[in-house]
């Protein structure tokens, strides 16, 4: 029998032939704790994916996007509380941490007060927070209102640690 008449071997006949060779994307961490981060790191990966890259558009829709977009061209006028309350009375609780930092702008504290609900959730999530949002719940912490101070001094407890 010639080298030209046996059966030609596939690569992946070729692979399976060899004695204790794995593939490099079928290898996995080696030890327990290196297979403990390795899932609890894409865990938190996933959780920041479902709130950054899926979370527009899920709530709200349309009239969502539109009442978003109004509450941010009132920041700082005399209906803006009337808009921070129409938005979170359709949409909820915000995903983005620009939109929580607009809320925290608002002069209803059970307003501000969701809005700082909503950032302790995003920070559960693994959000990071920019600075000025930081200073913007620095601030609201020494407030002489206890329920908010005391939601503020929570979301400044979870960033700490």
């Amino acid at each position: 029998m010639s080298e030209d008449d046996r059966p030609k071997r596939s690569w992946s006949e070729i692979d399976r032939m060899r004695d204790g060779s794995a593939r490099r994307e079928e290898r996995g961490p080696r030890g327990a704790a290196a297979q403990a981060r390795a899932r609890g790191a894409t865990e938190q990966y996933l959780k920041k994916l479902d709130t950054t890259v899926f979370a527009k558009g899920k709530r709200g829709g349309a009239e969502g996007d539109a009442l978003g977009k109004a509450l941010l061209e009132a920041r700082g006028g005399a209906d803006f509380d009337d808009r921070c309350r129409a938005y979170l009375d359709a949409v909820g609780a915000p995903a983005d941490l620009g939109m929580i930092s607009a809320l925290l702008d608002a002069r209803d504290k059970a307003v501000r007060v969701r809005a700082l609900q909503a950032l302790a959730a995003q920070v559960d999530a693994g959000a990071s927070p920019e600075r000025g949002l930081r200073n913007q719940v620095r601030a609201l912490a020494d407030d002489f209102d206890d329920a908010l101070a005391e939601a503020a001094e929570d979301v400044l407890a979870k960033l700490s640690s």
